[in-house]
């Protein structure tokens, strides 16, 4: 099989690897922004405040998070909305996309544990099913979770009893690698028909997104296993995809060039494209804090503080992760 058709069994297949609740964090494989501070997600919600303020987004719309996992970063958001305007979670609607059954219960679960009755949330299996007038939809680390071929000197990649074997990659495949001058790396799957199912049922929409990527191609794999907080490349020696397929992560580099044609082609404009650093300043990162820090103690600032020092730092997630804001 194509590896795309191998990753996506890995992750989604039967008993996948996102098939059920994943723990994130220290006691996971990995860490997101999500699980690092609070206050990631309030940014957000500031910025989306802003919008609404502005006359560019509608109070009576939809929020709607896309591979919520738990549900930490929605409930941050509307933590922060109800802080600038208690109305808000009165007009606005809620909404996550998440086609995994058990994961549906456990954000129900935590969203209840959270908020009670107060907040009612809407689920939908797929994008293609949000049809709504207005949304702003954010999401956290959904592109790298795409299925990817690897191409390599002209030839894919194909999966043979957990083991790699190349053949002659596909002319379409090919010509595609040219308008992105590439050679050697990931080819992402799915892009162009997530953008069109998403313009097809939102008429007018706010698509935030945050992930790990560049908008160059390093022409290198970038294709890695996460394992307790240790990575592993594909090809290194040490890994056994027997052993590694459905039981930990896999993920890549982003090609945000690649995101940004399939979102323009799709009929959206392309209205930030920025480091998370500058994106979660730019939304009132710091000034969230300042407020924080005027109503708790020394030791909860400090610490808040130190959480948000991984979200910017240039060495930390604040140059490696990118936000991209689309419009339509």
């Amino acid at each position: 099989m194509y590896f795309s058709d191998y990753m996506n069994e890995w992750l989604y297949g039967e008993e996948g690897y996102y098939k059920h609740f994943k723990a994130i964090g220290k006691g996971g494989d990995f860490y997101t922004a999500v699980s690092t501070s609070s206050f990631f997600g309030a940014s957000i919600a500031n910025h989306l405040h802003g919008l609404l303020q502005s006359g560019k987004a509608d109070k009576n719309g939809w929020l709607i998070e896309i591979g919520a996992h738990q549900g930490y970063l929605l409930c941050d958001m509307i933590q922060w909305l109800y802080t600038c305007d208690p109305s808000l979670v009165k007009t606005l609607k809620f909404g996550i996309v998440e086609r995994q059954p058990e994961v549906q219960k456990a954000q129900l679960a935590y969203i209840k544990e959270r908020f009670g009755d107060d907040i009612q949330i809407t689920h939908f299996d797929d994008i293609s099913e949000v049809e709504v007038e207005y949304a702003y939809v954010v999401a956290n680390e959904i592109f790298d979770a795409f299925p990817c071929e690897l191409l390599k000197d002209e030839k894919v990649a194909l999966v043979k009893e957990h083991k790699i074997v190349w053949e002659d990659a596909p002319n379409e495949m090919l010509d595609w690698a040219k308008t992105q001058h590439l050679k050697q790396g990931e080819v992402a799957v799915g892009y162009e028909e997530f953008a069109k199912e998403m313009a097809k049922g939102i008429q007018h929409c706010d698509f935030v997104t945050f992930d790990y990527g560049e908008k160059y191609v390093r022409n290198d794999f970038s294709i890695r296993v996460y394992r307790k907080h240790e990575t592993f490349p594909l090809f290194d020696e040490e890994l056994v995809l027997a052993e590694s397929f459905k039981k930990d992560d896999i993920t890549y580099d982003v090609n945000f060039t690649h995101v940004s044609e399939a979102f323009v082609e799709a009929g959206f404009k392309e209205e930030a494209y920025e480091t998370q650093a500058r994106a979660l300043i730019r939304f009132g990162l710091i000034d969230i804090l300042e407020q924080f820090s005027k109503q708790t103690s020394k030791a909860r600032y400090a610490s808040e503080a130190d959480k948000i020092k991984t979200l910017i730092a240039p060495t930390m997630m604040g140059d490696r992760f990118k936000m991209v804001h689309f419009k339509k």
